[in-house]
């Protein structure tokens, strides 16, 4: 495995003001900025059964989706179009149509299309036509469903491509645990975790073990002093260990499609901001997504996909190989949070990033250039 050339700033950029993760100004903007119009996950469509609708949050705004009894998946904004009555409150079945609970109004649940007013009488000058739901745009991405509530939405395009997980069976992975925190962080804060490693010898001691690299503060080794163009990267996990376990033994049979590559890198990242990261292993999957709840608070979900015949082996339980990136999360988690305390400050206005930090600084100009009209 290669690099072209370090990654390492050259400069120490300022960071984004302290008001970007506190002020409800700032957070409105980027409801509609950001929230509005990119790609919000929604879930695994093996979640989802058919037959069912199911309501949901994006960006603030009220969502349905639905799949039909043959598999179909659709959304649209949960509100009437009589008088904007909610038309979903919790799971339940769907048919053919959307019925609105409080005056009846019906919808076909393939396309929104208005079909009944129940006991109300239009007059000539309502259009039925012109009256359906108001569609949401879906996407369906090796077995993920991602939602878009723009009018005209941008193309779905994670970081690294949407051939990124080809090799993997990702479609045909099944959910067997879930993780839900509550975070007292805004979501930048969490993002910006993330994106660096600095933190990682004095937060993380479990994964800094592991990953040997990042007991030197970094992500990769480009990143390291004295690292020249071309030089090869070994295995990126300790001696002995494979995967993501906390004995770094896979859980199960192995993906048998990989490439040398993938395997030695054993923890494949996709990024798709603002809405969730994707890490797959040799042996497992998992998402970790993120749903801004105020400006300082943020709804932190995290999934683990196995293969059916992971699933099936006797005795397995899918917590125990959960339970290393739970504890990883949770450090995450602690320092987010004491992140975010720090920031309310009046003494602090902003700081300035190291050079290790670069993706701190690429999802900062991420964030101001969705901003701009807002």
């Amino acid at each position: 495995m290669t690099a072209e050339h370090s990654p390492l700033l050259d400069h120490c950029p300022a960071t984004l003001p302290a008001a970007a993760y506190y002020d409800a100004g700032w957070y409105a903007r980027e409801q509609r900025g950001i929230w509005h119009r990119e790609w919000v996950y929604a879930g695994r469509l093996n979640d989802l059964p058919k037959g069912k609708m199911r309501p949901l949050t994006v960006g603030g705004a009220g969502v349905i989706l639905c799949r039909s009894p043959e598999g179909d998946v659709t959304a649209y904004h949960n509100t009437c179009r009589h008088r904007g009555s909610e038309l979903c409150r919790a799971e339940q079945p769907l048919g053919k149509t959307i019925r609105c609970p409080y005056h009846a109004w019906s919808y076909a649940a393939a396309d929104g299309r208005l079909l009944s007013t129940a006991h109300a009488t239009p007059t000539e000058d309502f259009i039925k036509a012109d009256n359906g739901l108001y569609p949401v745009a879906v996407t369906q991405w090796n077995g993920f469903i991602f939602l878009n509530i723009a009018e005209s939405p941008t193309p779905f395009a994670p970081d690294l491509g949407l051939a990124a997980y080809d090799n993997w069976p990702m479609a045909d992975l099944v959910t067997g645990h879930r993780v839900v925190r509550d975070l007292a962080c805004n979501w930048k804060v969490f993002w910006e975790n993330y994106n660096e490693c600095l933190h990682c010898p004095g937060i993380h001691p479990e994964l800094s073990d592991l990953v040997p690299v990042y007991r030197e503060g970094i992500m990769s080794e480009p990143e390291r002093p004295g690292w020249t163009p071309g030089a090869p990267t070994g295995h990126a996990l300790k001696e002995g260990a494979v995967t993501w376990t906390l004995d770094g033994q896979p859980c199960g049979p192995t993906f048998p499609n990989l490439t040398e590559t993938e395997r030695k890198t054993a923890a494949n990242f996709v990024t798709i901001y603002p809405t969730a990261f994707i890490v797959a292993h040799l042996d497992y999957a998992r998402i970790v997504s993120l749903v801004p709840t105020g400006p300082e608070t943020t709804r932190l979900t995290a999934e683990w996909l196995f293969s059916p015949a992971t699933l099936a082996q006797e005795g397995f339980d899918p917590a125990k190989v959960a339970a290393f990136a739970t504890i990883v999360l949770d450090q995450d988690a602690e320092a987010a949070e004491m992140n975010q305390r720090g920031l309310k400050s009046p003494r602090y206005g902003s700081g300035r990033l190291m050079p290790q930090e670069f993706d701190i600084h690429r999802f900062h100009g991420w964030v101001l250039d969705r901003l701009k009209d807002n």
